[in-house]
C-alpha cells in the first residue's frame, strides 16, 4: 500500500496557509502526494480544551513577539510574498470548511481551495460575512452558489464532523496537523520532520531484493 500522508487544515489558521506553501516541494522531492483533509478548528478546540494563539498568548510578555519573529523567518525562507495578515482575524470558518468538503464531493476542490486561501490570507476579507464570502468566490470564478447549496446537505455536514472527530481521536489538537502513516506532526515548524518521516517510511516500505 502507498504511504498515506495527510495535511489537516482549517482556512482560519494562518500557519496552515504558510505550511501548505511547502507541500508542492515536498511532493516533488519525495514522490508522495499529500491528502488534503478539511477539519473544523473550532470543533477541535472544543473537543480538546485548546484555544488559538490569538487567545492563549494574550497578556504574555515576549512570547507573542518571538512567535511573530519566527513567522517572519518562515515567510522569508519559503518566499511567502503573497501572505497578508487578515485584519478580521479570527474568522468563523464553519461555512468555509463545509464548502471545502462540498468541493471535494463535487470534484472542484482545487479551485475552491486556492480561492479560499487567496481571500483569507492574500487579499484578506471578512469571510464569515455571507455577502463578502459569496462575492469573493464569484470573483475567483468559483460556482459558489452550487457549493453553498451542496454544503447545506447532511452528508457534507456529517463528513466534516467525522473528519474533525477522527483527527481528535488520533491526537490532533490544532491546525496544521500532518499524519505520515500513523505518525503525527503539528505546526509549520515541523515540516522538515514531516519530510524526513516520509522518506524513512517510504524506504522501509520498499521490499528488499535477494
Amino acid at each position: 500500500m502507498p504511504l498515506k500522508v495527510e495535511f489537516q487544515f482549517d482556512f482560519g489558521s494562518p500557519n496552515a496557509y504558510l505550511a501548505e506553501l511547502a507541500i508542492p516541494g515536498m511532493e516533488r522531492r519525495t514522490g508522495v502526494k499529500f491528502e488534503y483533509v478539511p477539519v473544523l478548528l473550532g470543533g477541535i478546540y472544543k473537543a480538546t480544551g485548546n484555544m488559538s494563539p490569538f487567545d492563549s498568548l494574550r497578556g504574555i510578555k515576549n512570547k507573542p513577539e518571538y512567535q511573530a519573529l519566527e513567522t517572519q523567518r518562515f515567510i522569508r525562507r519559503h518566499n511567502a510574498t503573497k501572505f497578508r495578515q487578515n485584519p478580521f482575524f479570527p474568522v468563523n470558518t464553519l461555512v468555509l470548511m463545509r464548502g471545502a468538503v462540498a468541493a471535494q464531493f463535487e470534484g472542484v476542490f482545487e479551485p475552491y481551495f486556492r480561492a479560499a486561501y487567496h481571500h483569507m490570507w492574500e487579499e484578506p476579507k471578512k469571510m464569515d460575512d455571507p455577502e463578502i464570502f459569496r462575492n469573493a468566490f464569484i470573483s475567483s470564478g468559483v460556482d459558489i452558489d452550487r457549493l453553498i447549496a451542496r454544503a447545506q446537505q447532511d452528508d457534507v455536514k456529517k463528513r466534516l464532523i467525522d473528519l474533525t472527530n477522527d483527527a481528535v481521536s488520533r491526537g490532533a489538537f490544532g491546525s496544521p496537523t500532518f499524519f505520515v502513516g500513523k505518525e503525527m506532526f503539528f505546526g509549520k515548524d515541523q515540516l522538515r520532520d514531516v519530510e524526513e518521516s516520509i522518506v524513512e517510511q517510504t524506504r522501509q516500505a520498499v521490499p528488499k531484493t535477494a
